[in-house]
């Protein structure tokens, strides 16, 4: 049957393209196009058949084309004002993939001709992924109803092209991370929340395809619906055969999402989809010397506008997607203030309210970066306790102090304990902040303590791209070594800060690969890298390591005096304290010991639901003695495997650059074994 447009027919109740019984409903939202159409497009990519959308109703463009259904490629074009300089963009020769596709039958390229002016355009139907009409998906999902601890980061691509269990064509892809091995290794460390990395159609940066590279990372999506076909080549349904069984193996799988910027950049990007179709409703611009200009809180030469009621309904109803038809538990929200800018940053603000309230997104794990480089861009703590918050400032923190900076003892304190000073309000827990030691924008770990500073030379920028204060030290050479000295301080500098981590409060985060002892050569903004500098090295991985990773989990896990939900106060409640932070001489901390300029050896000893846990941070590189409260204490864990620690005495030594976790063993017995 030949495809027919049924006049007035069609509904604007559902936006993008929808399979009835007559056919197919097509619907797209446009306050200032004049004219909207759908291009149908036949295997060999040649358009077929081109019909004007004649229904309007509430700035929506919608009609019913009859003789199709599932499987139909198409596009948009839409016509109406072209004048950059007012943000009207239209030229008909553009086709628009539609903001919800479901599904992509390529990625996208970049090309000099889709940003022509309409003036010298041609069309760019050859250059531009066509969506597919997707038919009857799986039953909705929800998502798994558990609290996270350990979330794992992970970038599909850099994960699975080495990895020895995936072979072929599933290299690179969403599928690749369903063997038995892969979800083996997520349980022994522990981890029940994994973070893909963006998964959603994206474009290279404007700068790479120049200099040979292409985006590694995803960061630069064209559409918020439709999973990139180099990740899912068969589209949505293998992130959710994924889903399924990752939920069947007890582990929840959250999605970083961009809702702040698309690939389409400045008035001098490609027109693609959003910006073609009304890029007055989904971008914020400011008016200057009379002329409409992109606002750029991103970075990235375009700001999402998510206080317009269209944007609103895109974010809201393809967050619902992913996890009805998805299956994903949850979402890391990447530079989350732009969904509460108005134009300046609202906690409160109408795009946040609707997430939050939402029956179903409401029942999801949230977690928000909680910044974007505009202007009053940084609101860590600010998102309610509804959400997640990655946390800079343990990073920073945690940092500066093995590093050996100056006055950070007290920094030290406030960290592995909760960050209460920003999360200690409003009802919220400490599990509200995300610790984290290293992410994909940064170092990796085994790189913090082999690199004092950056070298990303190898993304064509010079080196000047990246963070330039990464608080990372070398241990006395810059980069490889074979200096067994330098390699063995770098390792014990590694399972130190591990260790700080796992016996923090709050939610904890792990980068891929930093439990393999992984390097990305110094590159602390490898975005560009989709090679052997992102790819892990699984053949090279340090087992040591990961089994060290596995013990910390293990011990956390079994201690309630690490993971209780609640901020220590020190206050005495029942004759008993919940944290009494301790000098090495063995006595409580006072003010002057918090004030000393090079203050180095912390003790915290918890005391929580009658577990007693005793931690002990030393970050000098000699060994220092500490004494200790009085009763039994047994070594529950230390982070220098080369070194033997006993307890005699009432006094113990702690190792060089170390962490070591005393515990009260159960009343008869004392565990002198100090490995385990």
């Amino acid at each position: 049957m030949k495809p027919t447009l049924v006049l007035h027919g069609g509904s604007a109740e559902h936006l993008g393209a929808t399979v009835t019984a007559e056919g197919v409903n097509f619907a797209v939202y446009s306050e200032t196009a004049s004219a909207l159409f759908v291009s149908l497009y036949d295997e060999l990519d040649k358009e077929i058949a081109r019909f004007e959308l004649d229904g309007h109703e509430d700035n929506i463009h919608f009609g019913l084309v009859a003789g199709i259904g599932a499987g139909t490629k198409y596009g948009f074009r839409a016509d109406g004002p072209y004048d950059t300089a007012q943000a009207y963009f239209f030229d008909p020769n553009k086709l628009l993939v539609d903001p919800y596709a479901r599904r992509l039958d390529r990625p996208f390229v970049r090309s000099p001709r889709l940003r022509l002016p309409r003036e010298d355009a041609v069309d760019t139907a050859p250059l531009v992924p066509k969506a597919i009409v997707v038919g009857k998906t799986s039953e909705p999902a929800t998502p798994r109803r558990k609290q996270p601890g350990l979330f794992y980061e992970l970038n599909v691509r850099g994960y699975t092209m080495r990895h020895p269990s995936v072979q072929g064509a599933l290299r690179g892809t969403i599928a690749g991370l369903t063997t038995h091995q892969i979800i083996d290794h997520l349980h022994y460390l522990g981890v029940d929340t994994v973070e893909l990395m963006p998964i959603a159609a994206f474009i290279d940066d404007a700068h790479l395809p120049i200099l040979g590279l292409t985006n590694a990372w995803g960061y630069n999506p064209v559409t918020y619906f439709a999973p990139d076909p180099r990740l899912a080549p068969r589209g949505i349904q293998e992130l959710r055969n994924m889903t399924d069984l990752y939920r069947k193996n007890g582990i929840s799988v959250i999605l970083d999402v961009v809702y702040n910027h698309t690939g389409e950049g400045d008035d001098q990007g490609p027109v693609l989809s959003l910006k073609g179709l009304d890029a007055r409703s989904y971008y914020r611009f400011v008016e200057a010397d009379g002329q409409q200009v992109l606002v750029n809180d991103t970075g990235t030469g375009n700001t999402l506008r998510c206080d317009h009621p269209a944007t609103q309904r895109l974010v809201i109803e393809s967050l619902r997607y992913w996890i009805e038809v998805g299956g994903v538990s949850g979402f890391r929200f990447d530079l989350a203030p732009v969904l509460g800018r108005e134009p300046g940053f609202n906690p409160n603000a109408q795009m946040l309210q609707m997430i939050k309230g939402d029956p179903l997104l409401s029942k999801a794990i949230l977690v928000a970066e909680p910044w974007d480089p505009g202007p009053g861009g940084y609101q860590l703590g600010q998102f309610g306790k509804e959400f997640r918050e990655w946390n800079d400032t343990y990073r920073d923190d945690v940092r500066s102090f093995w590093r050996g900076d100056d006055n950070r003892i007290g920094a030290l304190a406030g960290k592995v304990s909760g960050s209460a000073e920003i999360f200690n309000f409003a009802g919220r827990k400490p599990s509200a902040g995300v610790n984290l030691l290293a992410v994909h924008d940064g170092f990796t770990l085994a790189d913090l303590v082999s690199y004092a500073e950056k070298h990303n030379e190898a993304n064509g920028e010079e080196n000047r791209d990246g963070h330039n204060n990464n608080a990372s030290w070398n241990n006395g050479a810059e980069g490889p070594t074979d200096d067994e000295a330098i390699i063995a301080a770098r390792k014990r500098d590694v399972r130190a800060l591990l260790a700080t981590l796992f016996v923090s409060r709050g939610s904890l985060l792990l980068q891929q690969g930093d439990e393999l002892g992984r390097s990305q050569q110094g590159n602390n903004n490898a975005y560009a890298q989709d090679n052997e500098i992102t790819w892990l090295d699984f053949e090279n991985a340090d087992g040591v390591l990961v089994d060290y990773v596995a013990a910390l989990h293990n011990f956390r896990k079994a201690h309630p005096a690490l993971t209780n939900d609640h901020f220590l106060t020190g206050q005495e409640r029942h004759g008993v304290r919940d944290v009494v932070w301790l000098h090495p001489d063995g006595r409580e901390m006072n003010e002057g010991d918090w004030n000393a300029v090079g203050a180095s050896v912390l003790g915290m000893q918890l005391n929580i639901a009658g577990d007693q846990v005793l931690v002990w941070f030393n970050r000098k590189a000699e060994a220092q003695e500490a004494r200790l409260p009085e009763g039994e204490w047994a070594v529950g864990l230390v982070s220098d495997d080369q070194e033997e620690v006993t307890v005699a005495e009432g006094k113990t030594v702690l190792p060089p650059r170390s962490v070591l976790a005393l515990v009260r063993p159960p009343e008869g017995q004392v565990d002198s074994n100090p490995q385990e």
